[in-house]
């Protein structure tokens, strides 16, 4: 099993724009299907509610690292933290980075998360794999976010 997950996009959008739909807590929270509860500020926790289907009003939490603008976006989090009844405060966060490159034709968009190794060894298999499905549909959810308000 790798210790991260890497996708790359290549939109044929300003950067500004991309920028602003990983940054942006509204934005984000309409192509990643959430529901944040105030602005993503660095070294500040953001909480809100799930509204993907099937994880309707699960709690979601990040803590934001960095914002450089247009260039990136990082937070740590608990992977596949689904379980209402599980504590999961007691392990080290993975650290997801959205980093942005500007292109001749658009940006490019790059995401990692890393730290799968640090997690707890019963959970790492099936939060590595969820994860990895997870972010290539948010790939597609962010492409088609950013195309619809270009």
């Amino acid at each position: 099993m790798n210790n991260y997950i890497e996708e790359r996009l290549e939109l044929k959008v300003p950067i500004s724009k991309v920028w602003k739909a990983i940054s942006d807590y509204q934005e984000f929270g309409d192509w990643f299907r959430v529901r944040v509860e105030a602005p993503f500020v660095p070294g500040r926790s953001a909480r809100g509610k799930l509204t993907y289907p099937g994880y309707e009003d699960s709690p979601w939490q990040i803590t934001v690292k960095e914002m450089k603008p247009e260039s990136l976006f990082s937070f740590t989090w608990h992977p596949y933290a689904v379980d209402p009844a599980k504590d999961y405060s007691h392990e080290i966060p993975t650290l997801v980075e959205f980093r942005l490159e500007k292109i001749p034709l658009g940006t490019v968009l790059l995401l990692k998360e890393s730290g799968f190794d640090k997690i707890p060894k019963e959970r790492q298999l099936e939060a590595f794999r969820m994860n990895s499905k997870g972010w290539a549909e948010q790939m597609k959810n962010i492409k088609a976010h950013v195309l619809k308000k270009s």
